[in-house]
C-alpha cells in the first residue's frame, strides 16, 4: 500500500513548482490586469496629497524669501495699509484685508448654517422616496453652481437690491457677499452634515420611539446630540470654502480697503487681493512676493480649518 502512496505524493510533487506555487498558479493577463487597477486606483488615491504638496512648495518658493527676509510681520498682521506700489514707502499690512474676509465668511456662515442644517435634517429624516432623491439632486445642482455665476448675481441682482431696501448708495458690501458666500458654502454643508445625521445608528431611533418620543423629539434629542460632531465638521468645512473663496467675493464686496463697523461697509477680502493683483506685478518684485507671502497665509489657515474638521469628522466615527 505504500507504493501507490508514494507515486501519488509524487505526483502531486510534480505539479507543485518552487516555493510551493502550483503549476496553474502563474502570471495571467487578468492577473496583469488587476495588478494595473491597483497601480492606477493608489495613484489616484495619493494624487491630491501630491497635488497639494506641490501647489505648497510652489508657493512657498516664491514668497518664502521675502516673507523671512524683508518682511516686517508685525506691519503685515497690524497694520491695514496696503500700499504695495508706493514709490516712497511701500507698505504691505493685511488686517483690513483679514478683517473683511473674517466679516464675509461670519455673515456667510449665519445665513448658511440655519439653511444647510436645516436641509439636511428635512432630508435624512423627514423626506421620503422621490422627494428626498429629488431634493439630494437639487443640492448637487447648486454645489456646481460656478463661483462666477454667484458673483454676477451678487453684482446685477443683489447689488440694486440691497440699495433700494436698505437705501444705502452703494450694495458692494458685507451683507452681499455674506449672502452669496452662504448660498455657496450651503451646499456642501448640507451634504456632510446629511452623512453624520445618517451615520446615527437606527437604534437610537428605534429606541427613543420605543419609549413614545416624537418625530421631532427622536430628532433634536437623539439624533442631533449623537451626530454633533459630525455636523460640527460641516460647519468648519464650511468655513474653509467660505474663505477660500475669490471670484464670488471679489465681485460682491466692492473690493475696498477697508475695516468694516456694519455690514453696509465694503471691504477686500484676500483672496480677491491676489486675483485682482497678481496679474498686473512684475514678476518677482516685492509686490509679487508679498502676494504670494498672501498665499502662505491663506493656505496654513484653510489647511488648519480642514485638518479639525476632519478631526471632528474621525472623531465621531471612532465614537
Amino acid at each position: 500500500m505504500a507504493a501507490p502512496i508514494n507515486e501519488t505524493r509524487a505526483g502531486t510533487a510534480s505539479k507543485t513548482g518552487a516555493g510551493g506555487r502550483d503549476e496553474f498558479d502563474r502570471i495571467t493577463a487578468a492577473w496583469l490586469l488587476d495588478k494595473a487597477v491597483q497601480v492606477l486606483v493608489f495613484i489616484g488615491g495619493i494624487s491630491a496629497i501630491i497635488f497639494i504638496i506641490g501647489i505648497f512648495v510652489f508657493i512657498t518658493r516664491e514668497g518664502f524669501g521675502f516673507a523671512v527676509g524683508k518682511l516686517d510681520w508685525g506691519q503685515f498682521l497690524t497694520s491695514p495699509r496696503w500700499r504695495p506700489t508706493s514709490e516712497y514707502n511701500p507698505t504691505y499690512g493685511i488686517l483690513a484685508m483679514i478683517a473683511g474676509t473674517a466679516s464675509v465668511t461670519g455673515l456667510a456662515m449665519i445665513v448658511a448654517i440655519p439653511f444647510s442644517l436645516g436641509a439636511a435634517i428635512f432630508i435624512a429624516e423627514f423626506a421620503t422616496g422621490k422627494t428626498r432623491e429629488a431634493l439630494k439632486v437639487l443640492v448637487e445642482l447648486l454645489a456646481a453652481i460656478p463661483s462666477v455665476v454667484w458673483g454676477f448675481i451678487g453684482l446685477t441682482i443683489m447689488n440694486p437690491l440691497i440699495i433700494d431696501l436698505f437705501d444705502v448708495p452703494v450694495g458692494l458690501t458685507v451683507l452681499n457677499a455674506g449672502i452669496i458666500l452662504g448660498l455657496m458654502a450651503a451646499p456642501i454643508m448640507t451634504s456632510i452634515a446629511e452623512d453624520a445625521l445618517k451615520a446615527v445608528p437606527d437604534r437610537y431611533r428605534e429606541a427613543a420611539e420605543a419609549l413614545g418620543a416624537t418625530r421631532g423629539q427622536i430628532v433634536f434629542r437623539v439624533v442631533l446630540p449623537a451626530a454633533k460632531n459630525g455636523l460640527l465638521g460641516a460647519v468648519l468645512l464650511g468655513v474653509g470654502r467660505g474663505f477660500g473663496e475669490t471670484m464670488a467675493v471679489l465681485m460682491a464686496t466692492g473690493h475696498a480697503i477697508n475695516i468694516p463697523d456694519s455690514i453696509f461697509d465694503s471691504v477686500r477680502a484676500l483672496t480677491a487681493t491676489i486675483a485682482a493683483e497678481l496679474g498686473e506685478t512684475a514678476v518677482g518684485s516685492e509686490h509679487y512676493q508679498a502676494l504670494f507671502t498672501i498665499g502662505i497665509f491663506l493656505f496654513v489657515i484653510t489647511f488648519i480649518i480642514n485638518l479639525a474638521a476632519d478631526l471632528i469628522v474621525r472623531g465621531i466615527r471612532k465614537g
